[in-house]
This record gives C-alpha cells, sequence and structure tokens, in this order.
C-alpha cells in the first residue's frame, strides 16, 4: 500500500529520533547492580524510618511492662476508693428471731433487726488516703522507670541493627569492587596481558566476598526480625539522639532515682497506716427490737444503739507493722545505694563515650588511608606498573578497615545510647 506523500517527513523524523534515542542509551555505562543492592536501595527509598521516640512507644504497647504498669494504676485508685469511703467496712445486717414455747407463751415472738457499721479509728482514715496517694505516686514513678529500661533494649537493639546494616552495606561494596576487578583480568587474560593465574586468584577473592556478603545479609535479617519483634515495625529507626550534658540536678531527676525516692514515701506511709490501724475498726451497732407477748397483748418496739470496741489488739498488729518497719529501712538502703550506682554508671558511660569517640576517629582516618593506597595501587594495576596480589591485598585491607569502620560507629552509638540512660533520658 502506498503512503500518501505528507506522511514521508513524519517518517523520517521519527527515525532519526529513535536513533538518537537509542545512541543515547548504548553511550550510557552499564549499570552493576546485584540483587542485593537492589534490595537495598528499594528499601532505603520506600522505608520511612521512624524516630527512636515512635520506636519505643511501638515497644511499650507491646510490652510485658505496660501491662504492669497498668496493674499496678487500678490498685493504686482502688485503695484511694477504699480511703474515700465514709466507713471502714463493708456494713453488716443482722437479723434474729425468736418465738416462745409452751401455753403461757403462746404466740410470743422477738425480731430483731440490726447494721453494723466500722469505723475509722482517730486519724485512721486520712493515714490511709496518704498511703493510697503515696501507692498512685510510686505506680508512676515505676511506669517511667519500666519506660527507662525498655528504652534501655529498644536504643540497644537499634544500635545492633544498624551495625549489621553497616556491616552488609560494606560487604556488598567489597563484592562489587572484587566482581569489577575479576571481569577486568579476565578480559586481560583473554587479551594476554596477564596469565590464567591472575584470574583464578581473582575469581577465588570474589567468590570469598560473595560469602561474606550472604553472611552479612543473614546477620542483617536476624537483627532485623528481633527488631520487628520488639517493636512491630518493620524499618530500623533513627538512632541519631541529640548530646546531652549532665547537671547537677541530673541524677534527681532520673527515673530510677523518682522511683527509689517514691518507694520511700509509699514505705513510710505504709507504716504510718499500720501504725493508725491497731487491729480491728470499732463497730456501731443500729438495731430494732419489735416485740409480741402473745395472749392478746400489744406489740411493743423499741430502738437499740451499741459501740463494739476491740482491746488487746496490740500484740496482734506486731506482725504487720514490723513487716512496714522493714519495708521502710529497704526503701532507704536501696536510695542509698541506688544514687551511688548512678554516679558510677554516668561516670564509666562519660568515658567510655570519650573513648569511642577517639576510636571512630582513628578508624575513619585508617579508612581513608587504606582506600587511597587501594585506588592507587588500582591505577598502577591498571598501568601494568604492580602486581594483582598487592592489588588484592589493598583491596582486602580497605575492606577490613571499612567494616571495623562501621562497627566502631555502631559502638560509638551504643557509647551514646548509654550516656542517655545513665542520664535517664528517653528518647
Amino acid at each position: 500500500m502506498k503512503s500518501p506523500p505528507w506522511l514521508t517527513p513524519w517518517r523520517v523524523a521519527c527515525v532519526i529520533a529513535g536513533g538518537a534515542l537509542g545512541c543515547s542509551a548504548l553511550a550510557q555505562p552499564p549499570s552493576i547492580r546485584t540483587p542485593a543492592s537492589a534490595a537495598a536501595a528499594v528499601r532505603a527509598a520506600t522505608e520511612v524510618r521512624p524516630t527512636m521516640a515512635q520506636a519505643l512507644d511501638a515497644a511499650w504497647t507491646r510490652s510485658l511492662y505496660a501491662v504492669e504498669a497498668r496493674g499496678r494504676q487500678t490498685h493504686a485508685q482502688a485503695e484511694l476508693r477504699v480511703a474515700e469511703a465514709w466507713l471502714a467496712g463493708a456494713p453488716t445486717l443482722e437479723l434474729a428471731q425468736r418465738e416462745g414455747r409452751g401455753t403461757a407463751a403462746d404466740g410470743a415472738r422477738e425480731t430483731d433487726v440490726g447494721v453494723a457499721l466500722p469505723l475509722w479509728r482517730l486519724g485512721q482514715r486520712q493515714q490511709q488516703k496518704d498511703a493510697a496517694d503515696a501507692e498512685s505516686a510510686w505506680a508512676s514513678a515505676a511506669e517511667r522507670a519500666a519506660r527507662l529500661r525498655l528504652a534501655a533494649q529498644v536504643r540497644d537493639l537499634a544500635n545492633q541493627l544498624k551495625r549489621s546494616e553497616a556491616e552488609w552495606q560494606e560487604a556488598a561494596q567489597q563484592r562489587q569492587l572484587l566482581d569489577q576487578l575479576s571481569a577486568d583480568v579476565e578480559r586481560r587474560v583473554k587479551a594476554g596481558d596477564l596469565a590464567p593465574s591472575d584470574a583464578m586468584a581473582a575469581k577465588a577473592d570474589m567468590l570469598a566476598a560473595r560469602v561474606l556478603e550472604r553472611e552479612a545479609q543473614q546477620a542483617y535479617v536476624a537483627q532485623r526480625s528481633a527488631w520487628t519483634l520488639l517493636t512491630g515495625l518493620a524499618a530500623a529507626p533513627e538512632t541519631d539522639e541529640v548530646r546531652v550534658q549532665a547537671t547537677a540536678a541530673t541524677l534527681d531527676e532520673h527515673a530510677e532515682a523518682q522511683l527509689a525516692e517514691a518507694a520511700v514515701q509509699r514505705a513510710s506511709h505504709r507504716l504510718a497506716q499500720a501504725q493508725a490501724q491497731r487491729g480491728a475498726p470499732p463497730e456501731l451497732g443500729i438495731g430494732l427490737r419489735q416485740e409480741r407477748p402473745g395472749l392478746g397483748q400489744p406489740r411493743q418496739n423499741s430502738v437499740a444503739l451499741s459501740l463494739r470496741m476491740p482491746f488487746g489488739t496490740q500484740t496482734q498488729s506486731l506482725p504487720g507493722l514490723a513487716a512496714a518497719m522493714a519495708e521502710q529501712d529497704l526503701a532507704f538502703a536501696v536510695q542509698q545505694r541506688l544514687r551511688l550506682q548512678l554516679e558510677a554508671e554516668l561516670t564509666l558511660a562519660q568515658g567510655h563515650l570519650a573513648a569511642s569517640q577517639a576510636q571512630a576517629q582513628a578508624q575513619q582516618e585508617r579508612v581513608a588511608l587504606l582506600r587511597e593506597r587501594a585506588q592507587l595501587l588500582q591505577k598502577s594495576f591498571q598501568a601494568g606498573e604492580s602486581s594483582l596480589p598487592e592489588l588484592l591485598r589493598a583491596l582486602a585491607a580497605a575492606g577490613q578497615a571499612s567494616t571495623a569502620h562501621a562497627r566502631q560507629q555502631a559502638v560509638l552509638g551504643q557509647a551514646q545510647a548509654r550516656l542517655h540512660q545513665a542520664l535517664g533520658q528517653l528518647p
């Protein structure tokens, strides 16, 4: 079929454009990307990394600490409701009925209806309320301390995940370099520039790099599974936190220190509560009696008030009082020891951070030198001025230094997290 004349210029333009596109595509260097690096790139582009605070909140909702904290708050609220009640216990209903026997007492009957009301001892209700408030404050402090302990787990696992990810990336880069080198050596062997033994050596190092990359990938997958189990999140967090300097009031604001202080207050109020209780509560009785003598006599009604006061209960209350005194002494001892422990942990964390920073700086300088040396040897090898074994040793040294630097960066992040924990700071 003959095309119309007006269509010919358009066909020519399309051919020229297609040729230009094809040439530009051929001019582009081939992209060297393995499935692992491609997966890493896709992951990095699609995942939204949560903050450490978001990771901690996610872990808190899944932890047993949250269930325990809710139980403590429920118990404290229940004790507060008891303290706010007007009675020291549940009232008791009393019913009694007596009927006469014999001819003289035909139809005689007595009916008693009464209520026994437990009363608070002098000052006992206020002590009960103070103890309930102290229990609620202790429950809140225990929740903050539990969050801080969980934050230590989240920070530690996040740094481990970051370390394994960095090691995997370094292993992938090293394998990619050796892939390119092995392909280059193979081409030069075919051209007769190098011996076949050089190709074997380059391929052996390339295969070893692949094994190391696979092992690093498996380690990363394991760490990521543990992270997902703890937080329920799939993406790794941003582990960079702003360092806050320690001040004189830092340890006083520490969650563990506040918990110890709340425990002391709780024990003191429990001791006061035990001293005010001193046995069973007194009872106020209110009763109504109806008497029917029988033999057609009229009924008689009467009202009775009674007060029952337990006495001689000091001996029975001694075990509870001794337990409350022991709890108070233990709370004081724990508080004093905790202060020394927090100071020691802060000093140790500061020293560990300073040492980690110095080591990280030295590792960074070492990596830069070894990478530069490897690049120079690679150029020298391409020019035929150096041997392949020397280049392979240089690449291996640079790769090992990069891996060590990645590990040291993880150690630095862990030291930073340890300092935050010693300061009692949440993400």
